[in-house]
């Protein structure tokens, strides 16, 4: 061979190495997002060509689950095993783009350069594969809080109720233009003996179009009727009240006390269930609304303020102080008073009382039944797909704080579909007429109120709630106003203060 073939064949090698050290750099930090072009600008064209081709071909598969198959993707999302999968599959792929940056930047970079250059792009490729390492960890962390948040919080086989419905798992709405929701608020805070649910409402949802219906009950109604052919009928059937007993009222027999109290007597006859207060809550309530209940959603209010902290506070209107703190019962004053105004940001201890307070707040029970509704509007409005991946696993682990469900693991892809038809569609109230069924809680007309519920889901309008005129009486006002309560919650949520 003559010297100077021998001299070209030495050279050849450096020709792919012939850029400077900025150049290469850039390429091998570039050939990350699209892995196996930064082996191709090395001269490894084989090696190169197969991995261009794979990453194209990755690529255009996610771009197709993603736009096309999002039903699947949700699906995936909420499935324990597929989770494990994925975050296995995370920490490989960050593993791969780390190893294919190294190795692509020692292709790249020129054999004489000085040792500044040299510590300079290891520097530079040192905080890429950092980013890489960091990014991929935060994605697992959110994975793992996901997977934690659905095993902890969602039934899974084992669970046991007997008030869980058997719903076709390939087409659950094929046969249910409607499910039901029992949303229970359980107030197990300092001082209290047991959990009462002080809260409790049902949220009826088409399953078309996601359109919502809120009912709220009462805390303070008695003789809770239960189903017919339901044990707990016989031993209470008149309701859920003390006859023998002269009081007219009996606070122990309250629908907010029926949680803490029938399990204890009579949970012998719920049957296997990991929540007998809440199966007795939806015999119960399902019956006086004369509907069938499918699954509940019960919220500790000490969570509550957690959840809203994690997505960022919540925008209401506020018409008229609100009280924060304060006992009627003991007589001890709030601390302070939220304050009336529009678009009010609050944030999680303040829109956890504007949701419970009630101190000498004219209307009671009713006055924060409405305010609960807007607050669950609120809290709609601000999870936004946006701001939930922002703050995913805070919200996650203030998830596994403040829910306790029975709604299968199975159905959560299906509901979460549901999920984005509600968050487009309106949100009503049931107006169970307080002036005509329940002018106190001691004995409603439930019956008046299953024809105003099964009036108002078909579709058919309930008559107009005559409301008694407005006399002046001299002291100054602070009531809250009489919001539409029939109708979409953007106009009784809307700011009307009446001063």
């Amino acid at each position: 061979m003559s010297p100077s073939a021998s001299r070209a064949r030495r050279a050849r090698p450096r020709t792919s190495r012939s850029r400077r050290p900025s150049g290469a750099l850039a390429i091998a930090v570039l050939g990350v997002l699209i892995p196996g072009t930064a082996y191709l600008a090395a001269g490894r064209r084989r090696l190169g060509g197969v991995i261009t081709t794979l990453s194209v071909l990755l690529y255009g598969v996610a771009a197709y689950v993603v736009l096309l198959r999002r039903d699947d993707v949700i699906q995936w999302a909420l499935d324990p095993d597929v989770l494990t999968g994925m975050i296995a599959g995370l920490g490989v792929i960050g593993l791969f783009l780390v190893v294919v940056l190294v190795t692509s930047y020692k292709m790249l970079r020129p054999l004489q350069t000085g040792v500044l250059a040299r510590l300079g792009g290891a520097l530079v490729v040192g905080l890429v594969c950092f980013s890489i390492a960091s990014g991929s960890a935060l994605g697992a962390q959110n994975l793992v809080a996901q997977r934690s948040l659905v095993t902890k919080v969602f039934a899974g086989e084992k669970s046991k109720s007997a008030t869980v419905p058997t719903i076709n798992r390939k087409d659950p709405w094929a046969s249910l233009p409607r499910i039901n929701l029992l949303l229970l608020g359980a107030d197990d805070g300092e001082g209290r003996d047991g959990a009462r649910a002080d809260t409790v409402m049902v949220a009826s949802i088409d399953t078309r179009t996601g359109e919502t219906s809120l009912i709220s009950m009462t805390r303070n109604f008695m003789r809770m009727p239960f189903p017919k052919d339901h044990p707990l009928h016989k031993v209470f059937p008149t309701g859920y009240w003390d006859p023998s007993d002269p009081e007219p009222e009996q606070s122990e027999y309250y629908l907010d006390a029926m949680y803490r109290n029938i399990p204890p007597k009579y949970g012998d006859l719920l049957g296997e269930t990991d929540n007998p207060g809440a199966d007795v809550l939806k015999l119960s309530v399902g019956e006086a609304l004369g509907l069938k209940l499918h699954y509940y959603v019960q919220i500790n209010l000490a969570g509550f303020e957690q959840m809203v902290t994690a997505l960022g506070g919540i925008t209401v209107n506020v018409n008229y102080p609100v009280p924060v703190g304060g006992n009627d019962d003991k007589h001890i004053p709030p601390g302070r008073y939220l304050q009336p105004g529009p678009d009010r940001k609050l944030n999680g201890f303040d829109a956890l009382w504007f949701a419970r307070g009630r101190y000498k707040v004219p209307g009671g029970d009713l006055a924060r039944q409405a305010r609960q509704r807007c607050t669950i509007k609120a809290i709609v409005e601000r999870a936004t797909p946006q701001n939930v991946l922002t703050h995913y696993k805070e919200i996650a682990a203030a998830g596994e704080q403040l829910i306790r469900t029975d709604i299968p693991q199975t159905l959560l892809g299906d509901l979460a579909g549901l999920g984005a038809k509600v968050k487009g569609a309106k949100i009503r109230n049931v107006d169970l007429d307080k002036k005509k069924n329940f002018p106190n809680g001691r004995n409603p007309n439930y019956a008046g109120m299953r024809e105003i519920v099964a009036k108002a889901l078909s579709g058919t309008p309930a008559p107009p709630t005559t409301k008694p005129a407005t006399k002046p009486t001299g002291k100054p006002a602070a009531k809250p106003p009489a919001s539409p309560d029939a109708g979409d919650l953007s106009d009784s949520c809307a700011y009307h203060p009446t001063n």
